[in-house]
């Protein structure tokens, strides 16, 4: 039977979550992922090796591997900031590939055979960028780390240099995807990070794959203050130049505790609502769940990443009429 094929696109800690939600779905995953950041250990290798920042990349690898548990704790290990300056072992290994390959696509590649990941993980392209963003009073900001600290409205971000190519095998998991899958993540600096790519962000266009854009639970300062769920819609939509999303999964307007809410609003953060005529008005598909949100043990508003991966899956057969899978219980 053919495995629907399923094209997640972002960054950051969203992606890897949901990624791992889907791992164990009778399903074709591709993940591509934003290349873009500057930040810690990923922007130290960046800014010296002048390669694409690792950081998002390792993350997913991590997320789809399926070794021993030992050896993807390795993969993830970060040393103090007094040791190897602080840098994750992760990302010392993809740089070490990087060199021995000449090439940071393959060395992608290669060591996600190493650690024998569900799916592929391939990042936005092969070049070392840098996001940048431009303020609604005028003001360019350079570097994506500091595009939050302006803690100003964004007009929109833009990538240099600003002709870099698309990995081929992106456009090409585009091109043949039966469901696009954007976010969850920081809408400017995971999300549009990638669609700033000229040849992603028209290979998206051009695909006949449905495009669904999982909202956050919780707006971001310094990028989306004061945003509602059509506000992050309108914002990729206007980085594309074209309406291009069919459904949104987006969480109810729940009620959460007041403790909850004080401690997001000391963070400057408050829940995306979201208007579902608003959005049908527009022709997108609102997609919820009740149990769509879990709330850590620290009281951190969560996606519940079981039911938002089953939302993914069940969205994907009902486009494709294929027959419906339960995934493998994981040994505790």
């Amino acid at each position: 039977m053919k495995k629907v094929k399923i094209v997640l696109i972002g960054g950051g800690t969203g992606l890897s979550v949901l990624a791992r939600g889907l791992k164990d779905y009778p399903i074709d995953i591709t993940a591509i992922v934003t290349v873009a950041d500057d930040g810690g250990s990923t922007g130290k290798i960046r800014n010296e090796m002048d390669i694409p920042a690792p950081g998002d990349i390792r993350n997913v690898i991590a997320a789809l591997s399926d070794t021993e548990p030992t050896l993807k704790e390795l993969f993830q290990y970060r040393f103090q900031d007094n040791q190897v300056e602080g840098h994750s072992l992760g990302n010392l290994l993809i740089a070490a590939m990087t060199n021995i390959t000449d090439d940071f696509g393959h060395a992608v590649k290669e060591l996600s055979k190493i650690l024998n990941i569900k799916g592929r993980v391939i990042p936005s392209t092969n070049s070392s960028i840098r996001l940048n963003a431009e303020m609604e009073d005028g003001e360019i900001v350079y570097g994506e780390s500091s595009i939050p600290k302006r803690q100003k409205k964004i007009k929109r971000v833009f990538i240099e240099p600003a002709d870099v190519q698309p990995m081929e095998e992106a456009v090409d998991a585009l091109e043949h995807a039966d469901l696009i899958v954007l976010g969850p993540g920081s809408l400017y600096t995971s999300v549009l990070s990638n669609l700033c790519v000229p040849g992603i962000g028209k290979a998206i266009q051009q695909s006949h794959a449905p495009k669904v854009y999982v909202s956050n639970v919780m707006t971001q300062h310094g990028e989306t203050d004061d945003f509602d769920v059509m506000d992050h819609v309108h914002a990729l939509n206007r980085h594309m130049g074209t309406d291009f999303i069919d459904y949104v999964i987006c969480c109810g307007n729940e009620d959460y505790s007041e403790q909850i809410l004080e401690n997001y609003r000391k963070e400057h953060a408050e829940p995306v609502k979201y208007h579902k005529e608003e959005l049908e008005a527009e022709g997108i598909t609102p997609l919820t769940d009740e149990n769509l949100v879990h709330i850590s043990e620290k009281n951190r508003v969560r996606h519940n990443t079981t039911i938002l991966a089953k939302m993914i899956y069940d969205l994907a057969l009902d486009l494709t009429s294929t027959i419906p899978f339960k995934p493998k219980k994981r040994k505790k």
